[in-house]
């Protein structure tokens, strides 16, 4: 009977699903905190602006990429299977590991915080309070992945049609209600990081370093536009809505972003902008009243749960990928007979965010080496994110090579221009993560690197195919 055998990937999900997912892992909390670091590092509006849209542009190339591989080889696995194929066993194993303890992980904890800081300033409360409501947000969204895939999918659409509509508002008021700033705003509300340094000269244009660290802060807003690959295996018709899933969640996101800095822009100026930790708040609250800065604060809140949510589902799929290879882990890849989810991925994969979750209450010198908040984050999960994502580039190129009688239902268009101007500008990425040279970034390598002896470990003991 069919209940006696191992259950399998369910194809469940259709394309209003998927974009969900994907655009509710996208906007979170980054929307509400990237835009004052991205303005701190670019001084005019234009440029500023000018740095959203070219962060949509690198996604659609990215998008299309993704698109090939996607649907050429529509496995649970995602990038995993795509780097294993084209690049070999080990870098598979260290892209897997690096989702588990930096990547996914890193992200799913910051998103938590991001939570339990709003959270625990709608009830006025301190110190471990954030902590407390990032620990239920995970462990609570974590039974909801595992209990099924229904339960799972309600939960996603749901949240994402909310910070959906929250941006919306946010939109609507800073665009067609409020007066524009006639000077900077200064308001008290929840925040995950302190602002950042003052803008640069409006006259100029940021030098290289500045503006690649504005576009980190970018794309770390728009990541999660990838998770798509992940979704492949659960999508109906994968072949055939692969593209419209990457298309339709880029172009919404892409949009999304570009109007709600113009009303950011618009209510706060330039100035204002870069000095807010709240910048959302900041706006609602000059517009609307103490009331707006509320409603904003449920929002930021009930968006951070869409993309923890999100995050929880797709970061299993790939820990899952990599139990069915190596039989050190062949645990992970078991799925849940009576649930049909990969049960022991996504419990493997909270636990680990848990721990990061904690780490920050070791002490006060313990966040001082390390910090915490949303730049603190970036500077975590930036470089090996860039690697790998750079690496998925190249396997585009590799596996026409190598693959080339595989059944590819979609191609990048102009190849191999659009597969380049990816991998240059991930290159670029890579780089300026890089540059950003503080211990969270070192920390992230380091885990990175720590893959090295385990995959020597793990492939000693896994028996031939």
């Amino acid at each position: 009977m069919t209940s006696n055998q191992p259950s399998a990937p369910v194809r469940h999900l259709s394309v209003i699903d998927a974009i969900c997912v994907i655009v509710g892992i996208v906007v979170g909390a980054g929307i509400y905190r990237a835009p004052s670091l991205v303005a701190a590092r670019t001084g005019t509006p234009g440029i500023m602006l000018l740095t959203w849209l070219a962060g949509g542009f690198l996604c659609l190339c990215g998008a299309l990429c993704y698109a090939e591989l996607a649907t050429t080889y529509p496995v649970v696995g995602g990038e995993y299977a795509y780097l294993s194929r084209s690049l070999g066993g080990t870098v598979g194993f260290l892209f897997v590991w690096a989702r588990a303890s930096v990547i996914q992980t890193g992200s799913i904890a910051a998103v938590a915080y991001v939570f339990g800081d709003y959270a625990a300033g709608l009830l006025g409360r301190e110190h471990p309070a954030p902590m407390i409501f990032a620990l239920l947000a995970t462990v609570i969204l974590t039974v909801c992945n595992v209990i099924g895939l229904r339960a799972a999918k309600w939960t996603q659409d749901l949240l994402t049609a909310a910070k959906v509509i929250g941006v919306l508002g946010i939109v609507v008021v800073g665009l067609l209600i409020a007066r524009p700033a006639a000077a900077p705003a200064t308001a008290a509300a929840p925040a995950t990081a302190a602002a950042p340094a003052a803008t640069a000269a409006a006259s100029s244009w940021p030098d290289f370093k500045a503006l690649g660290l504005a576009m980190v802060f970018v794309l770390y807003a728009f990541g999660g536009w990838n998770e798509a690959a992940y979704v492949a295996g659960e999508l109906r018709h994968e072949r055939r809505n692969m593209l419209w899933v990457l298309l339709g969640s880029i172009g919404l996101i892409t949009v999304l972003y570009l109007a709600v800095n113009a009303a950011y822009l618009r209510i706060l100026g330039i100035d204002g902008v870069a000095g807010s930790s709240a910048v959302a708040a900041d706006a609602m609250l000059r517009s609307l009243g103490s009331g707006g800065m509320l409603a904003v604060t449920i929002l930021v809140a009930v968006s951070a749960l869409g993309a923890l949510d999100g995050c929880i589902f797709t970061g299993s799929r790939a820990i899952c990928a990599l139990g069915d290879d190596y039989a050190s882990f062949r645990f992970l890849g078991k799925w849940h007979r009576r649930f049909r989810t990969p049960a022991n991925a996504i419990a493997v994969q909270s636990a680990i965010a848990v721990i990061l979750i904690l780490l920050p209450g070791l002490g006060a010198r313990f966040r001082e080496a390390l910090g915490d908040g949303f730049e603190t984050a970036v500077e975590y999960t930036a470089p090996a994110f860039w690697a790998f994502l750079l690496l998925t580039g190249i396997s585009v190129v590799i596996l026409r090579i190598r693959d080339p009688n595989a059944p590819r239902p979609f191609r990048v268009p102009l190849f191999p221009v659009t597969v380049t101007i990816f991998c240059l500008m991930s290159a670029w990425m890579l780089y300026s993560s890089l540059a950003y040279r503080r211990w969270g970034a070192m920390v992230g390598v380091c885990v990175l690197l720590a893959g090295v002896p385990l995959y020597l470990l793990c492939r000693r003991r896994t028996p031939a195919q």
